[in-house]
Formats: C-alpha cells, structure tokens, sequence
C-alpha cells in the first residue's frame, strides 16, 4: 500500500470531517469550526441547529458536506440506483461519498438505534481506496473494475446511498450534472437491484 495515502480516523460524531479531509487528501482540508460555522449559516439563530448533533460532536448532514465541498468548487451529485456504476466516467470525477447505515455501541453492546456514518472512496495512485475512518487502515478495492462491483454491492440496499463528488464548471447545473456520465448510460436490470425483479 502507498505510503503517502492520508487517512484520518474516527473521533467522536466526526465521520464527516473525516471524509472530507480523506477525500481531498490533506490534514486539515477542513477543521470541525468550519464545519460548525456552516451549520451556523445554514440555520441561524436558532437553538438546536438541525444540521449537527445537539451535542455539537459533529454527526453532520449532507447539507454540510454539499456546502463544504462547494468551498472547494465541488459538489456532490446524487447517484440514481437505478442506474449502473458502469455509467460514471471515472476520469471525470473527484471520487466518491458513501452515505451507510451505523449502529449505536456502548462498550460492547450494540443499541437498537441507527445513525448514518459517511465514507470517501477515491482513486490514488492508480488504485481506489476505501478511506473510511472506522478502518485502521485504508483499504485497497483495487482497479475500475474492482471499484465497480464494490459499488454494486453497496447500492444493493437501499439503506446505501451514493453521491458522485465532482468539479464545478460554468456550464448549468444540468449539463455539469451529464459531465460525469459516459455518453451512453447503461439501466441496471431489475433482477440485478435485489433479486426480486423490483426496482428497490
């Protein structure tokens, strides 16, 4: 594995700022205040920001995330499951942001409650990486390929969530949105979404 892969690891609610700074490779890409000045803007004045934990441990939303990575002239892109991830244009993309589903433990006793936890996967050195802050270690996927039937796995559920982070151009919304997808734009089958011949 590369040595010069930058994986930051989990603390507290953080997984966000995590994955933002793993996405863009760099310490302190972004810093927890700059995330919470965001919540801030978004929703000022008010007690209980909707966009972070009450806490304020960070369990930021996408309306964070979205609005962080435009700071870096980004933004992340919903992928339809419907689609197959054989239709993104690879080469045209900054990575990836996996939204997953993550239990609640206390000690080693996991709750029967559910939060969302983010992920970045992106390409490094001609390799894709699962950079996601609960591993000890980056983990290799491996070639487009590969990459592909890792994201096939994922969006098998619902309960997954994919966003495509790309470069802002001048070009509208609408045309920026069709930059990343190949000129052809394959539907995934039916029986291949959950086996049960429905659109899930």
């Amino acid at each position: 594995m590369p040595t010069n892969i930058y994986h930051e690891r989990q603390t507290r609610q953080l997984c966000a700022l995590h994955t933002l700074n793993n996405l863009f490779q760099g310490e302190q890409s972004y810093t927890k205040e700059q995330l919470d000045q965001i919540c801030n803007d978004l929703s000022p004045n008010v007690w209980i920001n909707p966009h972070r934990s009450p806490l304020g441990l960070g369990n930021y939303d996408i309306n964070v995330i979205m609005t962080a990575l435009q700071l870096r002239n980004c933004e992340a892109v919903w992928f339809d499951k419907r689609k197959d991830p054989s239709c993104i244009d690879l080469n045209a993309i900054v990575g990836f942001i996996l939204n997953v589903p993550s239990d609640y433990k206390f000690a080693f006793v996991t709750l029967p409650l559910q939060k969302r936890h983010w992920i970045a996967v992106r390409r490094i050195d001609g390799k894709y990486y699962n950079l996601d802050s609960k591993l000890r270690e980056p983990e290799c996927i491996g070639g487009e390929t590969d990459l592909l039937a890792y994201l096939r796995a994922q969006l098998e559920t619902n309960k997954r969530e994919l966003f495509v982070i790309v470069e802002k151009t001048s070009t509208s919304s609408e045309q920026q949105n069709a930059n990343w997808l190949k000129s052809e734009t394959i539907a995934k089958p039916p029986s291949d979404r959950n086996g049960s011949g429905h659109i899930a």
